[in-house]
């Protein structure tokens, strides 16, 4: 299920202090060729200004899990890409291996479609192993392919021995090779096809020599809690504790939960439909959130006349005085007309191309004044922040 994650922020805008940059900002291609792509007007016009300027690290470009659109999201190599595209903060999902430790991954449950775990002897640890999918005669799909494969199934000495890759499973498979590099896996043309995985200690020693801030995401976990007698409340200060162990200073940490005791307030929706009202906001606000985070969608509209505009959920969270952060920018695939996913399900019909992006961004930081932006490619969202003047 899509949430609404609340950030409980002790952050400024500058990175932490003594991070010495071991990947220097770079130009990357993508953003380019979006703006050759835009209508003439004014957007193109002021980007397209700003072609061959020097590319600088921003806190406005909030790295994904990285830089997932093309390395294997919550790798090493994922983050290196982050950093090298000016991403200034840099995200890590937070869950926890059999033995207790923290690990890098966007859900407890999610390492036989984000790994090549079924491809090893530790499939036979899966709390359900690889099924074949079932196929008629005629090869139609009776039952899908699948399997199911936890970080809990396993010690983080055996998570280490894994490679990650890009997420995806084929659902016809009939042979596990099939499963694990069908589906989006299999395209990884841009990028390479496995990955270092990452504890959570490893990430912020990797982040405090990239330079960057940091996102931890304390994910909900899929086991019951207490785990093996870890409370949640446990696992939420084992995240706190490793910053501590690590010296990182609180403004260098953007600490995020989807969970009401972990921070102050869950909000659960897939559409519209189900945002908060202004007093929604407000009773937010008189909780002590400062920094409201929803996907794209909830802060996007279409006026009367087709054109993007900031969504009135936008303004009443702003009108309660919270600073606002989205996600994921360039996840959805291709964009065109009317097919666009759930990212953009409130503005789908004024989408034709990939490079309306930039309008969506355009609108988000000019308009809605959002404070960062979660991209699945940061080089994206760090062109337009250096071009427009944005920290």
């Amino acid at each position: 299920m899509h949430r609404y994650a609340t950030l409980l922020i002790a952050a400024s805008a500058s990175l932490s202090a003594g991070a010495g940059d071991v990947v220097a900002p770079r130009p990357d291609p993508r953003p380019v060729a979006l703006v050759a792509g835009l209508e003439d007007g004014p957007l193109k016009r002021r980007l397209s200004a700003c072609i061959d300027d020097p590319v600088r690290r921003t806190s406005f470009s909030l790295g994904h899990r990285g830089a997932p659109l093309h390395f294997p999201e919550h790798t090493r190599e994922s983050y290196v890409a982050a950093a090298a595209m000016g991403a200034g903060v840099i995200e890590c999902d937070v869950t926890f291996t059999r033995d207790k430790q923290l690990v890098c991954r966007h859900a407890q449950d999610d390492l036989h479609t984000t790994t090549d775990i079924l491809l090893t002897p530790l499939a036979a640890r899966c709390v359900q192993p690889f099924r074949p999918a079932q196929l008629d005669p005629q090869g139609a799909l009776l039952a899908p392919a699948g399997a199911l494969c936890r970080t809990s199934d396993i010690t983080l000495a055996e998570f280490r021995t894994l490679r990650g890759k890009r997420d995806g499973f084929d659902a016809n498979a009939r042979t596990v090779e099939e499963y694990v590099w069908g589906g989006k896996a299999a395209f990884d043309a841009l990028g390479p096809s496995t990955g270092t995985l990452m504890s959570h200690a490893d990430s912020i020693a990797l982040f405090r020599q990239l330079g960057v801030q940091m996102v931890p995401e304390l994910k909900q976990p899929v086991v019951a809690m207490p785990y093996d007698g870890m409370s949640q409340q446990q696992f939420a200060q084992r995240l706190i504790d490793d910053y501590k162990t690590a010296g990182v200073p609180p403004r260098a940490v953007w600490p995020q939960s989807f969970n009401l005791p972990d921070i102050l307030y869950l909000e659960d929706a897939e559409s519209s439909g189900q945002l908060p009202d202004a007093a929604g906001f407000e009773r937010l606000h008189a909780q002590g959130v400062r920094i409201w985070a929803p996907p794209l969608f909830a802060l996007l509209a279409l006026d009367d006349h087709g054109v993007i505009v900031p969504s009135s959920s936008a303004r009443d969270a702003r009108g309660a005085g919270l600073e606002l952060v989205t996600w994921s920018l360039e996840r959805s695939g291709p964009l065109a007309a009317g097919r666009n996913g759930w990212y953009y399900q409130t503005v789908d019909t004024a989408l034709r191309g990939d490079s309306d992006v930039l309008q969506v961004l355009d609108v988000l930081a000019r308009q809605a004044q959002v404070r960062a932006v979660f991209s699945d490619w940061p080089a994206t969202t760090t062109f337009y922040a250096n071009c427009t003047g944005l920290d």
